[in-house]
């Protein structure tokens, strides 16, 4: 057993008592219990021998709370690094009980039902730190150092013990400590995994570390006078604010860096898991600090934080809207497939959705006039469309952010597909981008949800436009060798089909289907079921026309000489040449050709 348990069965306790009735606390002598008795005036051998007590007192405090604290088991806390309303919370009124049960005449059974003020929340897990009948001795230890007018010093060696101790259990969590010019320095991969480590390590330890520490507190100091008659009443809280402060200054400091620091698109999800972390654990701040002015300040802090982060979680949504906004067209990419910029953008904006829940409590205005401008720099480019929303009274301005970031991005598309020399690629270009657009949009609930269906309807009639569109400049001069006009010749003496012409006719089918295989076998169309489709569109209106033509003519050029060199495909080889196209690498055409005959 501790020695205080010891000094108080031999009735110690008494004798002090005796002694603090004999010279009370007068303002001239209360300070530090090893105040010499030059200070004082009038106490005598009383005040002097009272003094001597609080010494003893003061030990043997410090003695207990040091030697009978328990190993803070961080594993137990592991549980608590998840949302709140999937956490648990050990129910700790058996522990407080006991401790009451240890010693009657303290109050600490009458006010167990208080604590419900700071332990309303089922995420708050409070853990033991000393036995109960350690607690019971500090309790009584700190009641008559209070009395005596030692209660600050009481205090002041309660803090000097419990701090190092919070401290270490933040480090064992994994809480560093960095200074917000550190946290500003670090490259923001090494930051992401920071904030992870961050967001588990501070809900075990505001729901933890933080509530045990104030729960013990409480057990301890609930209802003492903590101060002289001079000065202002302290709570039991003063204690727990002693003992916590710095290290919860740490570790929100953290999150105040970030939230501070340099805005970025990149940055914008790792900040929603911060502002949801912190906007989670606010409930818990204030049930732990909020109650008392002593920690009053703590939960003004993360308050403040959680609000600067919305205001960068809205800064940086803005500044991605300008950066889709003001890409530069530079160089076109190959074969005209998904450009960069689009996948980037709609994962970005798939992303976007998943957080849809906290973007559209932050997100509470619509994209303002002034973003839909001309790029900074080319004042001569087109004005960008209204953002024309089916029923914008019954939209959510989340929901008209991301129809102006993918209005934005078609925009710029379309600019990007001017790059290219082909016309057809060009067409083919913004195909591939805008289905891919609304195959993004299809493929994801949440997006599709805040996008709606009939912005869906618009983009799907966008890229079959710009099949249709790719189809005609690509195809109509090879469908017109196959016209009859001007093959046929008239009057005089004889009517009928001029071989020269139809010849020549035939070598200009095989030339352009030649260069069309070479070339559009290298466009790239990436999605299997639009590749598939296209290829059957083109298939459907050039192999009916190819052997119609065929048939007609056919019989004129194999009597002739030479017609391999006119008749060089049959209708096979242009149905099996036709599955080449939009593969991204060109085949050989004539390992692809069979006999016409």
């Amino acid at each position: 057993m501790a020695a205080v348990t010891g000094w108080r069965r031999s009735g110690s306790s008494g004798a002090v008592d005796d002694l603090r009735r004999l010279a009370p606390p007068s303002p001239a002598t209360v300070g530090s219990p090893r105040r010499t008795s030059s200070a004082s005036g009038g106490g005598g051998a009383a005040s002097n021998a009272v003094q001597v007590a609080m010494a003893r007192l003061e030990d043997e405090f410090r003695h207990v709370l040091s030697s009978r604290a328990l190993d803070l088991e961080i594993e137990a806390l592991a549980d608590l690094t998840s949302l709140s309303m999937c956490s648990d919370r050990t129910n700790s009124a058996d522990v407080a009980e006991e401790a009451a049960a240890a010693d009657e005449d303290d109050s600490v059974s009458s006010s167990v039902g208080r604590r419900s003020s700071y332990r309303s929340l089922r995420s708050i897990r409070e853990i033991d730190l000393l036995p109960a009948d350690a607690i019971s001795d500090l309790h009584a230890i700190a009641s008559r150092m209070a009395v005596a007018g030692y209660g600050r010093e009481c205090v002041q060696v309660y803090a000097s013990v419990r701090k190092p101790a919070v401290d270490s259990a933040l480090r064992r969590l994994g809480v560093e400590k960095l200074s917000i010019g550190d946290v500003q320095r670090l490259e923001w991969e090494v930051l992401e995994a920071k904030i992870r480590r961050w967001i588990r390590a501070a809900r075990a330890a505001v729901r933890g570390v933080f509530a045990s520490e104030r729960r013990l507190c409480f057990l301890i100091f609930h209802d003492l006078p903590l101060s002289s008659s001079t000065i202002t009443t302290a709570t039991h809280d003063a204690p727990f604010a002693e003992a916590v402060k710095g290290a919860a200054l740490q570790l929100f400091g953290f999150a105040e860096a970030i939230s501070i620091g340099r805005r970025s698109p990149e940055k914008l999800f790792k900040i929603i898991d911060l502002h949801d972390a912190i906007a989670d654990l606010l409930p818990d701040v204030s049930d732990i600090f909020a109650a008392s002015k002593a920690g009053e300040s703590i939960y003004v802090q993360a308050a403040e934080i959680r609000s600067r982060l919305a205001d960068a979680v809205r800064g940086i949504l803005s500044e991605f809207e300008n950066a889709v906004l003001r890409d530069p067209s530079k160089t076109p990419v190959p074969g005209g497939t998904i450009h960069p910029l689009t996948r980037y953008v709609m994962n970005y904006s798939s992303l976007i959705s998943d957080y849809k829940t906290t973007l559209s409590e932050l997100i509470v205005s619509r994209p303002s006039a002034c973003s839909r401008i001309a790029p900074e720099g080319n004042e001569n480019a087109p004005s960008f469309p209204d953002l024309d929303l089916a029923d914008p009274d019954s939209q959510l301005p989340l929901a008209a952010h991301l129809i102006w970031i993918i209005v934005v991005l078609e925009h710029n598309l379309e600019s990007k597909a001017s790059l290219y020399k082909d016309a057809a690629l060009s067409h083919l270009f913004v195909m591939n981008n805008v289905h891919y657009i609304a195959h993004k949009i299809k493929d994801s609930p949440e997006l599709r949800g805040l996008i709606g269906d009939e912005y869906l309807k618009q983009l799907t009639g966008k890229f079959r436009l710009a099949a249709t569109r790719y189809q005609r400049t690509a195809w109509l001069k090879i469908l017109n060798c196959l016209r009859d006009e001007g093959l046929h010749v008239s009057g005089g003496f004889s009517s009928g089909v001029s071989k020269s012409a139809l010849r020549e006719r035939f070598k200009s089918f095989n030339a352009a289907f030649e260069e069309a295989h070479r070339v559009q076998s290298a466009w790239y169309v990436p999605d299997t079921q639009l590749r598939e489709e296209l290829r059957i569109s083109i298939a459907e209106k050039l192999l009916p026309a190819y052997r119609s033509f065929l048939g007609r003519f056919r019989h004129h050029i194999e009597n002739g000489r030479h017609p391999e060199l006119y008749i060089k495909y049959s209708v096979e080889d242009l149905e099996t040449s036709v599955t080449d196209f939009f593969e991204g690498c060109p085949p050989s055409l004539h390992n692809r050709r069979r006999s016409h005959g």
